[in-house]
Order: C-alpha cells, then sequence, then structure tokens
C-alpha cells in the first residue's frame, strides 16, 4: 500500500475539515495555519470558518479499507492534521457525526486522533464505547500540560492512548502514567518553520529514557530545525542561546540535515494495539 503521508509515524492523514483555534503554546507556530493562509484558506480562530471536504474527498478512507483487507495491512491514519476533532464550534457536530461513521466502515484502519482538547472528548465523542480502531492521544509539550491533559485523555478507554510531545517545549515527567500503563506510545519532536523554537536533547533523552524504563514505545520523530552542535566546525555558525534553559548550543539549518537520529539509532516503536 502507498504511503500519502510525510508524517513519519502514520500512513495517511485525512481530515473531516480544515480550521481551528490555538489554545496553547505548541500552536504558537502552526504549521496548519501556514498551510491553509498559503493555499489562500482564512479559517483560524473562534470567528474563522471551517472548510468542509468534498463528498470524494471522503471516499477516500473506503478506497484504504478495500486496499488493507485485500493485502492483510493495518495503515494507520492521523485525523486530523489540518484541525482539531475535538473543537467545541458551532455546526462541526453534523461533520463528526459522519467521521465517527466512516470509522465505523474501516475497521482496518487504526484511526489516530490527536487533539489538545482531552477534557471534550468524552462530550464531543461518539455515544458509545470506542471501536477497537480507534487510538486516542493528546499532545504535550510542557509538563503543565501533561498535568492538565494526560487525565483526561486517560479517563477514555481507547485501545491505544498516546501522547505527541512536539514540539517539546520543556523537561517533561511522564513516569507516573507510563509506569501505571495508562499510556501506551510516545511521539516526540522538535520544531520547524519560521520562529522554530530548539528542544533541549537531554529533553528527548528523558523522554526516551522513561519509556525504555516503562518498556513503552518510543518513536523519535525529528530533532526540527535546530541542532545541538557536536561539531567545533559549526561552532561559528551557531546562535548562542543566552536562555539557561538550555544546556547545549545550537545551530539553525534544514530539518533533512538534522535527521532523526537520537542516542545513535532512530526510535521508530510502535504500539501493540490490546484485543
Amino acid at each position: 500500500m502507498a504511503k500519502d503521508s510525510k508524517i513519519e509515524w502514520t500512513t495517511h492523514t485525512f481530515n473531516p475539515w480544515w480550521g481551528c483555534t490555538k489554545v496553547s503554546p505548541a500552536c504558537d507556530n502552526c504549521y496548519a495555519e501556514k498551510w491553509a493562509k498559503r493555499t489562500g484558506h482564512d479559517i483560524w480562530g473562534h470567528k474563522g470558518p471551517r472548510r468542509e471536504l468534498s463528498d470524494a474527498y471522503w471516499k477516500q478512507p473506503l478506497a484504504w479499507q478495500k486496499q488493507a483487507e485485500q493485502q492483510g495491512v493495518r495503515p494507520r491514519v492521523f485525523c486530523a492534521s489540518m484541525a482539531d476533532v475535538f473543537e467545541w464550534k458551532k455546526g462541526l457536530n453534523p461533520i463528526r457525526e459522519r467521521l465517527w461513521e466512516l470509522i465505523n466502515q474501516t475497521p482496518n484502519l487504526d484511526w489516530l486522533l490527536l487533539t489538545k482538547r482531552p477534557h471534550l472528548i468524552n462530550r464531543l465523542g461518539p455515544q458509545t464505547p470506542w471501536p477497537s480502531n480507534v487510538w486516542l492521544g493528546t499532545t504535550v509539550e510542557s509538563q503543565r500540560f501533561a498535568n492538565e491533559r494526560i487525565p483526561k485523555l486517560v479517563e477514555n478507554d481507547a485501545t491505544v492512548r498516546f501522547l505527541s510531545c512536539e514540539p517539546l517545549l520543556g523537561p517533561v515527567d511522564l513516569t507516573k502514567w507510563l509506569e501505571a500503563g495508562r499510556i501506551n506510545w510516545v511521539i516526540a519532536g522538535g520544531e520547524t518553520g519560521a520562529g522554530a523554537r530548539p528542544t533541549d536533547p537531554e529533553w528527548f533523552e528523558m523522554l526516551k529514557d522513561q519509556c525504555t524504563t516503562a518498556g513503552v514505545p518510543f518513536h523519535f520523530k525529528q530533532w526540527g530545525d535546530w541542532y545541538p552542535i557536536t561539531d567545533e566546525v559549526l561552532v561559528s555558525s551557531a546562535r548562542t542561546l543566552v536562555d539557561d534553559k538550555y544546556s547545549v548550543r545550537f545551530v539553525k539549518r534544514a530539518k533533512r540535515l538534522n535527521g532523526r537520529t537520537l542516542a545513535g539509532r532512530t526510535w521508530d516503536e510502535l504500539p501493540t494495539p490490546q484485543s
């Protein structure tokens, strides 16, 4: 099956609509907002409209389902890269209901619903148990949002509960949730684009070590636009950050040059859904 998403941890992306409202520091440099503006869509903020997609677009997951059945695979579908499925906004409920129906029609696809609003999952989700092909996740960019969002996420009995620590903006201790078996997967990554903020390598290492100790799969997505200096040749071109929250200096360069290696290897671990 062809992979149609450039996001390293998913196979496909699907958006029930485009548009959102910023809710925390992780949203400050939102790539989805920038992409929408580049394509001529002013759809961000409380008052902005949301862009609905065509019926032809909604048929794509049905084609993925058919392929998955034929090939005996389980593609992962990230929903939604250009929105938040659990955004509280008038007019979105009918689209959400259509999404729940589509998820039920595609049992060979694992649907990854990532939100910054886990407190609204119970209120806006289907009023039935989550189907086994739904993975629920929340964004955790700092300890503050770990403390606020994870307790709301783990109230839900999903097949997989996961965290996206991207952009990681500070050290985060997930130990109590990992060791209790309440979180099944952790994704971590740095920020890209104009205004990108560095991530201290010690913060990534901490997450990796916490996951390894607890036996929880860890995925390191990317360094982002800032890379810690490890070669003295780069010192002259590096920006020295005076903020004492960083343990190193960084060089800013293309994401592709910085790569995805952490502690000498790549980390592409995936959870094993509970039956």
